[in-house]
């Protein structure tokens, strides 16, 4: 079942995590084909594989699912649906469901920033139109970013802590976007029986991305495996980075456990991101070369930091993968799928 390392990291979090509510339920994943959607897929495989109560899973997929993923065509227990969540026709087709997790969207700012009205959509309109989908006592999980704090001076980002962009910033199409669908969940909390979760994801990576993700750790990897990382600038830039295992627990904790209704979910790894290129720099045996003049990404926050409290205190996660660690695993999935 599934690439060795991603099978792995699922057998690492077991412990942490306990699906049995979703026994002999229905359960959709949009955004199937990413990072957080091929750990969730794993999760739920690994319950069935132990389990006479299946779990009966569907998967959204705008696209043919990565190499990775191919295994999941032909899989008896995975129900695949193919089409665009930003065009409201394509909602005609699906059932009900008895839990759904909304983790379509653009997680790349190159992406959402060429594809800025369909990242609106996939974020509000789809957010609401799979809320309908909903069966009346399901569960849902919005996955949201920690980008809604962009423009706050305070750090760490606590889940009270208000972001302060305006509608015209150059990165709103994801901001707002993720706001307003926050809002969308919340609107459908009130008076329902639905159980309805936000987790606001901050900078996962791990294995289980497409060749073209350009997001910056994945582009050091690629930079590197072709024998030097090239920085487009001095990478003063402060990031905490959790790795996809983590993510994943946490996030399936806060949909079947949380007490609240909005989460953080981040690592512990603070690091610059001249500091992170140099750590891939030294796991591939290359160079890290930094620019004379900075070409660095308009918009994006010189610092990303959020307070894990919240989670670590209710869920009682005591462990998580160093940045070390995790990006020896995900260097090593990389090679052997990517590269």
């Amino acid at each position: 079942m599934g690439n060795r390392i991603i099978v792995e990291d699922i057998e690492s979090i077991w412990s942490e995590i306990d699906l049995s509510p979703l026994a002999d339920k229905s359960v959709l994943i949009t955004g199937a084909s990413g990072l957080i959607g091929t750990y969730m897929i794993y999760s739920l495989l690994r319950w069935n594989s132990a389990s006479s109560r299946k779990i009966h899973i569907s998967l959204v997929t705008h696209r043919e699912l990565p190499i990775h993923l191919q295994e999941l065509e032909q899989h008896s227990e995975v129900t695949l649906y193919r089409g665009d969540l930003s065009d409201y026709h394509f909602y005609e087709s699906l059932p009900n469901f008895d839990c759904i997790i909304h983790a379509a969207g653009y997680g790349q700012p190159g992406l959402f920033m060429e594809n800025q009205v369909k990242t609106i959509r996939l974020n509000t309109m789809a957010t609401d139109l799979l809320l309908a989908h909903l069966t009346p006592t399901g569960r849902f999980l919005f996955i949201s970013t920690s980008e809604v704090y962009s423009g706050s001076v305070e750090t760490p980002y606590a889940e009270t802590t208000v972001g302060a962009t305006m509608p015209d910033h150059m990165r709103a199409c994801y901001i707002e976007g993720k706001r307003c669908g926050e809002a969308i969940c919340h609107a459908y909390m009130m008076g329902t029986d639905k159980t309805v979760k936000i987790g606001r994801v901050s900078l996962a990576y791990g294995p289980g991305v497409r060749k073209t993700d350009k997001r910056v750790l994945y582009n050091f990897i690629e930079k590197g495996l072709h024998g030097s990382i090239q920085m487009m600038d001095a990478g003063k830039a402060k990031r905490v980075y959790c790795y996809v295992a983590d993510t994943v627990s946490i996030l399936w904790n806060i949909l079947l456990r949380g007490k609240e209704h909005t989460y953080n979910v981040g690592g512990i790894s603070h690091t610059t991101i001249a500091e992170l290129a140099v750590l891939i720099g030294e796991n591939l045996e290359v160079p890290v070369v930094f620019p004379k003049e900075e070409q660095g990404m308009r918009g994006a926050p010189g610092e990303v930091f959020v307070d894990m409290n919240r989670a670590i205190s209710e869920f009682g996660k005591a462990n998580f993968v160093s940045l070390r660690d995790g990006l020896d695993r995900t260097i090593e999935w990389y090679r052997e799928n990517l590269s």
